[in-house]
């Protein structure tokens, strides 16, 4: 915690002349970028196997065939085929996993009042007039229209914004992709329920952002912001 906070301090002493008193907050948005970039490797790789899932219809389409009337039968050929192949249907899971570590770090660090037995300092930062420390609940105690409740109505902007479009690149995402599919309409186990909620997954982040320090708050958005940038690139 100690090297981290002391990490976050630096940055923000760099980013001190170009951002003022909200220097801490940008230092959070380049340290998300950061691990986004270090994560990106595994995000083309989901990619990757996202089109490869989808170049594997044909293949199934000729599973259904053979196996249509044994569902059991058919799913076990469905998912030996993707081992075959290398491919694996909950492939892109793993760049959202490898960042929560990072989220709950920056969660922790602006919870706590003391690091290595020291006071916090980190927790009188602010983006603009809102404290990094503070959640939506103590930005409302001062009003909607209070300088904290105006960061806080611009960061839900924002998440709207960002999960809408992320949506429709995830309805896009399953049209374009029914390799997902098993016979009969049933689906790969496990992926079913992923399938349903994933177009939905975005709206999930307005309220983690209620919930948070407004430190990890911009970590979600930022995070967020770059997997609808990102997956649009990828996937188009």
């Amino acid at each position: 915690m100690s090297v981290f906070a002391n990490l976050v301090e630096h940055l923000a002493d760099l980013l001190q002349p170009l951002f003022g008193a909200s220097a801490a907050a940008a230092a959070i948005v380049l340290f998300t970028a950061l691990v986004r970039l270090l994560v990106h490797p595994l995000s083309r790789a989901a990619a990757r196997g996202q089109k490869a899932r989808t170049a594997l219809q044909p293949k199934i389409d000729e599973l259904r065939k053979k196996h249509g009337k044994n569902p059991e039968k058919l799913q076990k050929a469905v998912l030996e085929l993707h081992a075959e192949e290398k491919v694996s249907p909950l492939a892109g899971c793993l760049p959202g996993m490898l960042q929560i570590p990072a989220f709950f770090l920056l969660y922790h660090l602006f919870s706590s009042d003391t690091i290595g037995g020291e006071p916090n300092g980190l927790l009188g930062h602010q983006l603009l007039a809102a404290p990094l420390g503070e959640r939506w609940a103590d930005a409302l105690q001062g009003g909607v229209l209070s300088g904290a409740g105006l960061v806080y109505a611009g960061l839900f902007v924002v998440v709207a914004c960002v999960a809408a479009f992320s949506y429709r690149i995830s309805k896009r995402m399953m049209a374009a992709n029914p390799a997902a599919q098993a016979a009969g309409g049933e689906q790969l186990p496990g992926l079913g329920a992923v399938t349903k909620v994933m177009p939905f997954m975005s709206f999930f982040t307005l309220v983690t952002v209620a919930v948070v320090p407004l430190a990890a708050a911009l970590y979600v958005v930022t995070s967020t912001t770059w997997s609808a940038v990102e997956r649009a690139v990828l996937y188009r």
